[in-house]
């Protein structure tokens, strides 16, 4: 049985967070689009104001992946929660629970903090992680279509 540990990544995690997000957009398709780099995590998940946290899962004492995440706020029902922008899991570690791991560790924190829901977005073409998605009760958002302006539109909407 593997060991599993959930840690609030630290400053000496950023080669390591690098790493697993640059290995997760390979896996999305998404390297063409990947910008990050070191001096960009040390300001943006782990400096004094932080844009996204990131929780690292350690497995047998290796890193193993990792959740990327955020809060968010319901107006309406006036409830904080929890979004996950990134969860990844590297393909030697999976199966064992460094996954369910990374996702009940927010869960708790999201709950410590008055949190009600956690939401993500997956892939319509990863099936693997749509079945773990719903084996964990987890469902998709029926009714809300998520819509994006960025690059042009925005720098024309913003003058």
């Amino acid at each position: 049985m593997s060991e599993i540990s959930i840690r609030h990544a630290a400053k000496a995690d950023a080669t390591v967070i690098l790493g697993l997000l640059r290995e997760l957009a390979v896996v999305e398709k998404l390297e063409h689009i990947f910008a990050l780099n070191e001096a960009l995590i040390l300001r943006d998940m782990l400096g004094e104001d932080p844009a996204a946290h990131c929780e690292i899962a350690v497995v047998d004492g290796q890193p193993a992946g990792l959740a990327v995440w955020y809060w968010l706020y319901g107006s309406f029902r006036a409830w904080r929660g929890l979004y996950v922008e990134d969860l990844y899991v590297r393909p030697q570690f999976r199966g064992r629970g460094a996954g369910l791991a990374l996702l009940a560790h927010l869960a708790r924190h999201g709950a410590q903090a008055g949190a009600g829901w956690m939401e993500w977005k997956v892939l319509d073409w990863n099936a693997r992680a749509l079945d773990f998605y719903r084996s964990i009760g987890a469902r998709p958002v029926e009714d809300w279509l998520t819509y994006r302006l960025e690059d042009e539109a925005m720098r024309r909407l913003n003058g």
